[in-house]
């Protein structure tokens, strides 16, 4: 990759494989493309007015549509993008590709989200390892950072992940979801909404869902959408 600006990110995420059914209705509900950031049309959705869908889909259509694994993060110093891609390189060999529980849509902390249907040691497993293995990659959060983290009402478990991780939600308080809305305060558009977006990804919740590769995103700065810069295959044999 180019050299970098220090207002740039990584994330590593799952992203569902590509050319999937996943990854074509993901696509079009969130209006964007990840990989190319071009804009996509929306189909219409029965039940959410499109101007109500643009609106609730500005920010995971910003982040890109994906599954963190490890949250978004500006290099260490002295580290280049060219150590972490290798680095993503040498993990991915060591990781067998297994299979979640098939999707659903469900509310998440007044957001919708798609989640496993049931707990996935593997997926657990994974997402911590990707927070110890590149934690060396990670810069220090900025005090703004930490700020508007501590300001979300954490736990004092969480507190203490953020100080050691730079990010609240790993380890103990990880929760894998697939973001598709922002927050709805409304209990009954919530409800209408989780409905509507359950007949729309009904194709991918009746079957397992394959890991079998770590994807990098990228941020050029903190106003830039993230895109998929690369999607490292899992080839190491064993996975469930």
């Amino acid at each position: 990759m180019d050299p970098v600006g220090t207002q740039a990110r990584f994330a590593l995420y799952y992203a569902p494989p590509a050319g999937s059914v996943l990854e074509d209705l993901a696509r079009r509900w969130l209006g964007r493309d990840v990989t190319t950031d071009e804009r996509v049309e929306r189909p219409v959705v029965a039940g959410i007015d499109p101007a109500r869908a643009e609106a609730l889909t500005e920010s995971p259509r910003f982040y890109g549509f994906h599954g963190t694994l490890k949250a978004p993060f500006a290099l260490a110093e002295g580290c280049r993008a060219e150590d972490l891609m290798a680095a993503v390189e040498s993990f991915a060999a060591t990781q067998a590709p297994f299979t979640l529980p098939p999707f659903m849509v469900a509310p998440l902390d007044g957001f919708i989200a798609l989640v496993p249907s049931a707990p996935s040691a593997l997926l657990d497993e994974l997402a911590a390892h990707c927070v110890q293995v590149f934690d060396a990659f990670r810069a220090p959060p900025s005090a703004a950072d930490l700020e508007k983290r501590r300001a979300a009402g954490l736990t004092a478990g969480q507190h203490a992940l953020l100080e050691r991780w730079g990010y609240p939600y790993v380890m103990e308080a990880f929760r894998f979801h697939m973001t598709l809305t922002g927050r709805l305060d409304d209990d009954g558009e919530r409800a209408a909404t989780v409905a509507a977006l359950r007949e729309l990804f009904a194709p991918v919740t009746a079957e397992s869902a394959p890991v079998d590769s770590l994807s990098v995103f990228f941020q050029a700065d903190r106003t830039t959408p993230f895109r998929l810069v690369r999607r490292v295959p899992f080839t190491a044999s064993g996975g469930g």
